[in-house]
């Protein structure tokens, strides 16, 4: 039977509209096993990367494993050679020196490592009815409602009274306790649910069960207390004293999984901004002799607004820069001004159950690839770098030319909220730059769900950044 000849309204829809479909009916059947074999090692990084300390260890140790070396200031590097910076053990860049001058510009991916979580206060520990309590401080946007009943696993490092460092990671590990915050059963619930959705549970109420039995001296009070500090003693040679001077985080303690019938979707804690973390860094570990300088910069305190020494509104990436423009006698203002960058962040998906406050005709879904995002912000586009059409024209092209999926994306309807990304610190360092990264369902929650095919076409997406020869 012959085809049916095409209308020509047909013929200019095809032409002339947009028909964006679901990557998995776009990608061949060996593209959708490349993600899926990708995706393998992404949840085995999720589980050892659990905070920002972790992934710059876990960073390095790749790294090292694919040739590179720690950075020697003041030495001269030649196309191809790998090196990495770290940055107070929370933030680190990784460097591939291209073919041609570094006065023409680098391509830069900027993603960062930290994520929300429960911070330990300075003096956590106390007993309230013969029951051992960890008193904390959430760090970044959670909502406290989530947190409660999970179990979680402690991590972090203790600077002891004598100046030596103790590592603590209990709860990942077969046959290890984990930790908890208890809820109130529903029976006894009427007070709390009359609180206003954001007060259901309060910041002082994100206590952390670390024990209950007491030490056995009738002698003494708060027997609970002094138990936990006699294990703590026992097993890391710590003082109360010593909680002072200690990060220590709480996290959930589950792994990294398959979601769905299908294993389409990974779901596991930490995917914002980990993902694109991972994906990033892939593509710079991979990349051999770019005709471009390339670098992957892995940083810090992203989600309490990049401030501080470990995050991209300090000085480091220039001071960085500066230094490796120098060796070659070139400016590093000069260098930034001629430079590209991904800001590798993820963007909230479509979810149908709470389709609200999206606009759908501007939102990112699972599946339909990476996501550009040119602008991200708040209301009147506050916080936000909003990158030009001429950037956007080249990223767009650059994508199609390389056939990878992708899609654009709003964080949501204008005045329903908004949020913000490294983008505008890059672009204050007078680098074009726009938001590139993964759409996630249940963004900022204890279980984050992305696709497999997204991340893997961040992946892409990024290598491909990287290897376009110089404009």
């Amino acid at each position: 039977m012959a085809d049916k000849k095409k209308t020509k309204a047909e013929e200019l829809a095809e032409k002339l509209l947009s028909d964006k479909k679901n990557g998995i009916l776009r990608a061949d059947d060996k593209e959708i096993a490349a993600a899926d074999d990708f995706n393998e090692g992404y949840k085995a990084f999720l589980n050892t990367a659990k905070t920002e300390r972790e992934a710059v260890c876990e960073i390095v140790r790749l790294a090292e494993a694919k040739g590179f070396k720690a950075f020697e200031r003041g030495k001269k590097y030649k196309a191809g050679d790998k090196f990495y910076f770290v940055n107070r053990n929370k933030a680190v860049i990784l460097t591939v020196m291209g073919k041609q001058d570094i006065s023409k510009g680098i391509r830069l991916a900027a993603a960062h490592i930290d994520s929300p979580r429960l911070d330990m206060k300075q003096n956590p520990l106390y007993e309230d009815k013969e029951i051992a309590y960890f008193k904390t401080h959430y760090y970044g946007g959670i909502k406290k409602y989530q947190w409660p009943t999970v179990p979680l696993s402690l991590h972090g490092v203790i600077i002891k009274g004598d100046g030596s460092k103790v590592t603590v990671r209990i709860g990942e590990d077969e046959g290890d306790p984990v930790f908890c915050i208890s809820d109130i059963l529903p029976h006894l619930a009427d007070s709390q649910y009359k609180r206003p959705a954001p007060q259901l549970i309060r910041g002082e109420e994100l206590n952390i069960i670390v024990g209950s039995r007491p030490f056995k001296d009738d002698k003494i009070s708060n027997k609970v207390k002094l138990n936990i500090m006699a294990i703590l003693n026992e097993k890391y040679g710590i003082v109360e004293d010593d909680l002072i001077s200690a990060e220590l985080e709480a996290v959930p303690a589950f792994k990294a999984v398959d979601v769905g019938f299908d294993r389409s979707m990974v779901g596991s804690y930490g995917q914002d901004d980990r993902v694109c973390a991972y994906t990033s860094l892939m593509a710079i570990l991979d990349i051999k002799k770019p005709d471009m300088t390339c670098m992957t910069v892995l940083t810090d305190k992203e989600e309490t607004g990049s401030d501080g020494n470990t995050g991209l509104n300090s000085s480091y990436l220039p001071y960085f820069i500066n230094d490796l423009a120098a060796v070659y006698g070139a400016q590093g203002y000069n260098v930034m001004s001629n430079s590209e960058c991904l800001s590798a962040d993820v963007n909230a998906a479509v979810d149908p159950t709470f389709a609200e406050p999206f606009e759908i005709r501007n939102a990112s879904q699972i599946n339909y690839g990476v996501v550009a995002t040119k602008f991200t912000g708040a209301r009147g586009k506050s916080g936000t770098s909003d990158a030009s059409a001429e950037f956007v024209g080249r990223v767009r092209n650059l994508f199609d030319k390389h056939n990878i999926i992708w899609q654009t994306g709003e964080l949501g309807k204008v005045d329903a909220g908004g949020g913000g990304t490294v983008a505008q610190y890059i672009a204050n360092l007078d680098f074009d730059v726009i938001d590139v990264g993964v759409p996630v369902l249940s963004m900022h929650a204890p279980f984050e769900i992305t696709s497999k095919l997204d991340n893997y076409m961040a992946y892409r997406s990024f290598v491909v950044f990287f290897e376009d020869p110089a404009k």
